[in-house]
């Protein structure tokens, strides 16, 4: 089913081009007729930045916060990732990191490490360019380079025609969404970094969703637009100073909604709906800022607890490879060596200790090459199973 004439001018036009196709142009931001806080709107807005308010409050207090960082990345890679169709897990993502040429791995698990790679050049990429059409760029050659969609110019944007959907021959014809064509997306790009540097714009979480909104609307690259559309989410607050830390996991609410993401985003288009956008948003900032602050304290508390049982059985050594593991919680004996320092057979003292203590499982079940989970940890960031993961295919026009 091709995309309905909007019915409002503050969501765009659709535009017949030379090919007999017409295409979205979206509307500037911010939207016009302005946006309507009403009651219902004004108090998710309240909550959604009580919620992240104390998701940073909490990562401020904890000590050492970027040991934990890591894992919060991980996670919102693979999440965002699985949006897409990948299947790589959490657990794929840190055995990668043990032994990238473990053979039970999945065949995409690079798209997910170098999803990792994105947002760590991102953020801190921020500390010297502002957030632009030159970062985010550059943001999409991290993500696309030597994995799959590293054929369609990572790091460039379009210069072709692309389109959502288009049935099972995946025909332009047949599109679900056509994005602006090169020329005008161009345009639109450009208003849209003039919003992002606006002194007026409004506050930060409601940028951050109009921002997304018209990324993905753009469509600006070839392959990848989700991926780089939900990594601006975390630049943007990172950016703002909402979060001092990129520990929301939005993702996680949008994979679980993926039916209403995408719902709200076409109704943009189609009938400049913000509102809509905005009310399911703010709820998925609301409901992961809150899970992430709650995984925070637990994090402290467990760290608490097996701090002080790991000075007082293994000493000095027992509390650097706690730490380690909080980075890194899959390991070897050989990695162990090389983090801390020291000779391998006190490494390898110092993981049977941690085995002895249950603090560490080990994985494989081998004598050699042994490989060994911090269970407790990786088990706060668990997910439920969902059955019927399909992502949305994006297809550009090679003609």
């Amino acid at each position: 089913m091709t995309m309905p004439e909007p019915r409002n001018p503050r969501a765009g036009r659709l535009i017949r081009q030379r090919e007999g196709y017409r295409a979205f142009i979206p509307a500037r931001l911010p939207p016009d007729p302005p946006l309507r806080f009403e009651a219902p709107l004004v108090s998710l807005l309240a909550t959604a930045s009580t919620d992240l308010g104390r998701l940073d409050g909490v990562s401020a207090t904890m000590p050492n916060p970027d040991l934990f960082v890591a894992m919060y990345v991980r996670r919102e890679a693979v999440l965002s990732s699985q949006i897409e169709g990948t299947q790589s897990t959490l657990d794929d993502v840190l055995t990668f990191e043990v032994d990238p040429g473990a053979d039970t791995l999945p065949l995409d698990i690079e798209v997910v490490v170098n999803y990792v790679k994105a947002m760590n050049y991102g953020l801190a990429r921020l500390d010297s360019l502002p957030l632009s059409l030159r970062l985010i760029k550059e943001i999409h050659g991290q993500l696309l380079t030597g994995v799959r969609g590293g054929d369609k110019s990572p790091g460039e944007f379009r210069t072709t025609q692309n389109w959502i959907g288009g049935g099972d021959r995946q025909l332009l014809r047949d599109a679900t969404f056509i994005p602006p064509p090169p020329h005008e997306m161009k345009s639109a790009l450009g208003d849209l970094e003039l919003f992002l540097h606006d002194p007026d714009r409004p506050h930060p979480l409601i940028t951050c969703a109009l921002a997304h909104a018209q990324f993905e609307t753009i469509h600006p690259f070839a392959d990848g637009n989700g991926r780089v559309g939900r990594l601006l989410i975390t630049f943007l607050l990172c950016h703002a100073g909402v979060l001092r830390r990129p520990l929301l996991c939005l993702s996680h609410y949008l994979k679980l909604h993926r039916a209403e993401y995408y719902d709200r985003l076409m109704a943009i288009r189609t009938h400049g709906d913000w509102e809509g956008w905005l009310r399911f948003f703010l709820r998925g900032v609301a409901e992961t800022a809150r899970e992430a602050a709650d995984t925070a304290e637990r994090i402290f508390e467990l760290r608490e607890n097996h701090r002080t049982l790991a000075l007082a059985q293994t000493g000095a050594n027992g509390l650097k490879l706690l730490s380690l593991l909080f980075q890194r919680p899959l390991v070897n004996v050989n990695l162990v060596t090389d983090e801390l320092g020291i000779t391998f057979p006190t490494a390898n003292r110092l993981v049977g200790r941690f085995e002895e203590l249950k603090l560490i499982t080990e994985t494989t079940g081998q004598r050699r090459s042994r490989v060994f989970r911090y269970e407790p940890y990786v088990r706060l960031f668990d997910e439920p199973s969902e059955s019927g993961d399909q992502g949305v295919t994006e297809v550009s026009d090679a003609k």
